[in-house]
């Protein structure tokens, strides 16, 4: 094996549905979980990020267990590492943390147990772990992305440069995605599969033909999700109401919930982003920024150094 003496992953949290697009459309943003890897005697986790510090420091850590097991898939034993963590992704919010630890947990092991993975074979692993694409392809990826999850094959599409920037409207409580999914309906009739499909598909094309507007109403149309789970999110139609006459054009639940993700055109995000917190003092608020990059390595020191994950 090649000698990795340290090297760091860096994998962005991912919104995802943005309303009607449900579990097929992510959007990565810069907010981070940073891992910094050595080679060690045994594995130790170990973290300074308060949400973090209660999780297990052995290879019974849920990043480690990803590693090798996907290690294992490959016929690869991979040697013991000390990972520091750091992250900036809260818990059980809606904002990607599972995803991005999956692919961490991917990229840790294709670096140490050098597998040459390409980036279609991680996107399929994570979203097979995940069960389904659009957390796990914005992280890896970066971007908005638009995938599908059908018969053991992922197709994914990722899409850059968009002027659009985004404020995150994060309650106190967490909101876990097992219970956000059991308020879901189990079946559509064909006429409100139609209508909720067609929705989304809308809600595409007008994102990326910069049509604020149409985007906005599409988002308040979906009808997959977000009028089951609106209930259970505190506050969510008066964050909504604050965010449009702040300028927002456009309020999804971003993911499960109980994070409100507010869409604004680029350059008026800061605004919006103080004029929600001074609304919500109670509530974390966050203007965000799209991470283009997806999962990124960077080595610190190596010697032999085989296979780099894409550079930042």
């Amino acid at each position: 094996m090649p000698l990795i003496n340290r090297f760091i992953i860096k994998v962005p949290a991912s919104s995802a549905n943005l309303g009607p697009g449900f579990d097929s459309m992510g959007l990565a943003v810069n907010l981070y979980l940073t891992l910094e890897v050595e080679e060690s005697s045994h594995w130790e986790f170990s973290s300074t990020t308060d949400e973090l510090m209660h999780l297990p420091t052995d290879d019974t850590h849920f990043i480690g267990q990803i590693a090798l097991q996907i290690a294992e898939k490959y016929g690869k034993v991979l040697p013991p590492c000390k990972v520091k963590m750091e992250s900036e992704i809260p818990l059980a919010r809606g904002l990607g943390s599972s995803a991005a630890a999956i692919v961490a947990g991917i990229e840790l092991a294709d670096t140490v147990g050098n597998l040459g993975l390409t980036q279609k074979e991680k996107l399929f692993l994570a979203t097979e772990l995940e069960g389904h694409p659009d957390n796990v392809g914005a992280s890896l990826l970066g971007g908005l992305v638009i995938g599908c999850y059908c018969k053991n094959e992922v197709d994914m599409l990722s899409f850059t440069n968009l002027p659009f920037e985004m404020t995150a409207v994060i309650p106190q409580e967490i909101l876990l995605t097992k219970d956000s999914r059991d308020v879901l309906p189990t079946a559509f009739s064909q006429s409100g599969a139609i209508q909720a499909s067609a929705t989304a598909n809308l809600l595409v094309a007008a994102l990326l033909s910069e049509n604020w507007d149409v985007a906005g109403k599409m988002m308040e149309r979906d009808l997959f999700h977000q009028p089951y789970r609106k209930p259970l999110i505190h506050g969510y139609q008066e964050i909504e109401n604050m965010a449009k006459l702040s300028g927002a054009f456009g309020v999804a639940l971003s993911g499960a919930g109980p994070t409100v993700i507010c869409f604004t055109e680029k350059g008026k995000g800061t605004r919006l982003a103080q004029d929600l917190q001074a609304a919500f003092p109670e509530m974390t608020v966050r203007s965000l920024q799209i991470d283009y990059t997806g999962s990124r390595l960077q080595v610190i020191e190596s010697e032999n150094f085989i296979n780099p994950i894409k550079q930042p």
